[in-house]
Parts: C-alpha cells; structure tokens; sequence
C-alpha cells in the first residue's frame, strides 16, 4: 500500500524523518503529577496541587475556548520527548526545541488511525497543549519561585490550497519541559502498549506505576487512595474517585503492572507490581483488604502469544528492514489491529511485512 504523499517546501526541508520502531520514552517529572485532565470531556475547573510537605506545587488553568490539555494530548509530548532523545543518541550537536514532522508519522508511532478525523483531532491537541497554562515550582532556578510556561509554545499546519492536505508541521516546545527530557535521567522508557489504554485514569496510574514500581523490586510499590486522589488532580470528590480506583483494581487490567489493595478500610493502600514474572507471582500471593486473593490474571489478550510467523516473512523483514526489531514491531502491529477489529487481515503475514514497510519509511521494498 502506497504511504501518504510526501510535498516539498522551503519552509519544510528539515523534517524530522520517521524513526522505526523509535523507543518511546516519558519525561519523569510529569509521571506522578496532575498536569492533565484525566477526562474526555472539556475540563474549566483548575487543577491546584500541593504536595503533603508543602515542597512542590503545580498549578494548571484551561483556556476558556480549548479547555484543559488532556492526558491523550501527551501522547504528542511521549513522541516529542522520544524523538529528542533520539536526536541526542545519534550525537546530534543542537536538538532542536523546534520539530518538523509528517503528522502521518506522528500519528503512527503513537499508534492512532490516520485518516482525516484523526487529522483534525491532532490539531485539537496541539491547540490545547498551547492554550493550557501550567505553573510549578518543580526545577524552577535559584531565586525564582516558579516558572510558567505552556507545554508547546507555538504550533504551525502548512496546508497545500490545492488539495487541502497538510504539507507538514512543526512544534516548538515548552523550554521546561525541552529542558526535563534532556537532562540527565529525566526521561523514562514506556512500552506502545500504553496507548492502547482507553481509560484515562488508567493511563495515568500506568504512569505512576512506571516511575515508582519499575525498580521499587518484586514488593512494588504501595500509596494510599487518599494521596493518589490529591496527586491525580480530578475533578470529582474523594468518594466518586475511591469508587472508581477500586473498580479498576477489581478489574486489575492495566497492561504490565499487577494491583491490589492493602490496609484497613479506612486508609486503604493502592499497591502496584510490576507485571513480569517475579512480581506477578508476588502480587497474585498478597491479600485485599477483605482478604480474598489479590487479582493478577491481565486481559486476554495481554497473556495472548504472538501470532506464529512463517520462515519468509521473518527472512523477508531482516533482509529488507534490518533496522528494525521483529517482536517490537510485530507487537505494535497486533496493537493496531486491536484498535479496529476491521482491521483483522485475511494474511497475518502479508500485511505485517506491509506494515513493517511502512514503519520504516520504505516505499520501495
């Protein structure tokens, strides 16, 4: 299947290519933090967030046109974030606080459909990652008490006249948080499967899973329901929030990471496992607070095996994309599969070597 076509301009002639297969990766100090609404719906309420001790304070206000940055939106500052780091492994000199991509690119590799719709649902993020105003302490410098900033300072759609479609864009980012993926440990790794989580409370307990139980070893890492509410930032009142974190921990369905609750009723722990082996084993040993056995079984298809691939295909791909990792690849392509079951192709094999090709940027393989 032919890609996107690809327009020449001045204004464009340094576009960030199309990585395959880049490793994503999420800026630290935003993991844990209510920097976004966790709803679909617009959101005009201000998120105001002081930490127990006083330290660290973040602030968020709406636009009143565009509403709040969402936690979709930050789909774009993971692709932002990886393809910086990215420049930085390949030892480019200056990275850029300024990127010009394909939006078809984009789109991919945060693994959303491309056709118009998404098109000008990327222009609705980008238009509220601009229009959002966030205030924090959190690295403001010596002598300041805070900075102030919009995660992307401005945003440009070079559209062809003749046939209505994009020709490219470009984003410059926010100076903090340009700066908080380049310093030293400020990113972490996140695996695609991330996005396909819908829920965005559950992407946002992915995150904080991510930051705290990585490396916290085969016990976790446990926070209680009163903390997580403050540090999450929604909208409703504790009760609705408790209702609703325990439901997710009954369904204890979010990809890669294994919950259960601890502690008595009235200070109820949240503890939070990686899903790997060890700590699997471990979080499926441990009790809820009424003392049935933990869940840890994960949705059928997480625990699903790979769709078995003939010897030509896997031959065909090393040969053609050696750049490329087979089971990185492959898992991204059931991801997308999942997103629409239209989606399901009659030669699994075929199109996963069409998909391949098209990750690479290849037109000609």
């Amino acid at each position: 299947m032919a890609g996107p076509k690809r327009f020449a301009d001045t204004q464009f002639d340094l576009f960030v290519p199309y990585i395959a297969d880049m490793p994503l990766r999420d800026q630290m100090e935003m993991m844990e933090r209510p920097f976004f609404s966790l709803a679909k719906r617009r959101r005009q309420k201000p998120i105001e967030y002081v930490s127990p001790d006083g330290s660290v304070f973040v602030n968020v206000f709406p636009n009143q046109e565009f509403g709040m940055a969402t936690i979709w939106d930050a789909d774009i500052l993971i692709w932002a974030a990886s393809t910086l780091c990215e420049m930085k492994r390949k030892g480019l000199n200056d990275v850029p606080r300024t990127i010009h991509f394909q939006p078809y690119d984009l789109l991919q590799t945060i693994c959303r459909p491309t056709g118009g719709r998404q098109y000008m649902l990327l222009r609705e993020a980008l238009a509220r990652l601009q229009a959002t105003t966030v205030v924090t302490n959190i690295r403001a410098s010596k002598g300041k008490k805070h900075r102030q900033f919009s995660w992307i300072e401005s945003w440009t759609d070079l559209v062809d006249e003749a046939s209505g479609q994009s020709k490219g864009m470009s984003v410059t980012l926010a100076e903090w948080f340009y700066e908080g993926v380049l310093m030293e440990g400020g990113v972490l790794s996140i695996d695609p499967i991330y996005f396909s989580i819908t829920g965005g409370r559950e992407r946002w307990l992915y995150r904080v899973a991510r930051k705290h139980a990585g490396g916290a070893g085969e016990e976790g890492f446990a926070i209680s329901l009163n903390t997580l509410h403050e540090k999450s930032g929604s909208e409703g009142g504790f009760r609705r929030f408790k209702f609703e974190m325990l439901k997710i921990v009954r369904e204890n369905a979010i990809p890669q990471v294994d919950l259960a609750l601890e502690g008595p009723e009235a200070n109820l722990l949240i503890r939070m496992t990686r899903a790997d082996g060890k700590g699997a084993a471990q979080a499926g040993k441990r009790k809820t607070a009424s003392g049935a056995a933990a869940p840890s079984a994960r949705k059928a298809r997480a625990e699903e095996e790979p769709q078995a691939l003939d010897e030509k295909t896997i031959s065909l791909i090393q040969k053609d994309f050696p750049e490329m990792d087979l089971p990185s690849v492959q898992k991204r392509f059931d991801f997308w599969i999942e997103q629409d079951p239209k989606r399901a192709p009659q030669d699994y094999n075929k199109a996963l070597y069409g998909f391949a090709r098209r990750q690479s940027g290849r037109r000609d393989a």
